[in-house]
C-alpha cells in the first residue's frame, strides 16, 4: 500500500445494502417461500429475475472454475453487461467478495462498494451494473445465470483500473 492507495472496505453484503446494483439470491425467512414436492422441499421464490432478452438474447447457465485471489489486492478492472443481468451463485462452500460502482459510461469509483458473500449468498447483477470480475477468495465453482447471444454482440464493456490505486483489504 502507498500514500496513492485508496482502500474500499468490505461490508457484509445484504439485500438492503445491495439493491442498487441488483439482488441476492439467498434462501432465507424474508424470501417468499413454500412448500413444494409433498413436502420434501421448500422452494424459495423469484429471488431474482434473468434479464436477457435485448436483442435476442437468451439466458444461458454456465459453470465457472474460480482461481483463489490473493487480498489484499489491487482491483484491475470493473466490467457491466449493458444487455443482461449477470447472476453468480457459489457452489463450493466459499465466501467470496463483490465490488460494485454506480455509473452510466463510466464506474463512480468514489462510491464504489465492497461486499462479503457468504457460502449461502448469491448475487445478480442488474443490467449495466459496473462489478469486477469474479473475487474467488478460495478455488471453486460458480453457477452462473446470464445473457447470451448473437456472436459480436457487445455485452461486456471494461473499464481499466490499472495504476488508480483501488484496493480490497479484508
Amino acid at each position: 500500500m502507498n500514500a496513492s492507495s485508496r482502500v474500499l472496505q468490505v461490508q457484509p453484503l445484504t439485500a438492503e445494502a445491495f439493491k442498487a446494483f441488483g439482488d441476492v439470491i439467498q434462501a432465507n425467512d424474508a424470501a417468499k417461500h413454500f412448500s413444494i414436492n409433498q413436502g420434501y422441499a421448500e422452494r424459495y421464490d423469484r429471488l431474482a429475475l434473468v434479464d436477457a432478452n435485448d436483442l435476442g438474447g437468451q439466458a444461458s447457465i454456465s459453470i465457472f472454475r474460480a482461481k483463489a485471489r490473493p487480498v489484499p489486492m489491487e482491483l484491475s478492472v470493473l466490467e457491466k453487461h449493458p444487455l443482461g443481468s449477470q447472476a453468480f451463485m457459489p457452489m463450493s462452500g466459499h465466501a467470496y467478495l463483490v465490488v460494485v460502482a454506480p455509473g452510466v459510461d463510466e464506474p463512480l469509483m468514489d462510491q464504489a462498494q465492497c461486499f462479503l458473500a457468504t457460502a449461502t449468498q448469491g448475487v445478480n447483477y442488474a443490467k449495466g451494473t459496473w462489478h469486477h470480475p469474479l473475487l474467488a477468495l478460495h478455488d471453486g465453482d460458480f453457477l452462473v445465470v446470464d445473457r447470451s447471444g448473437a456472436k459480436g454482440d457487445m455485452n461486456c464493456v471494461e473499464f481499466s483500473l490499472q495504476g488508480l490505486g483501488w484496493l480490497v483489504m479484508r
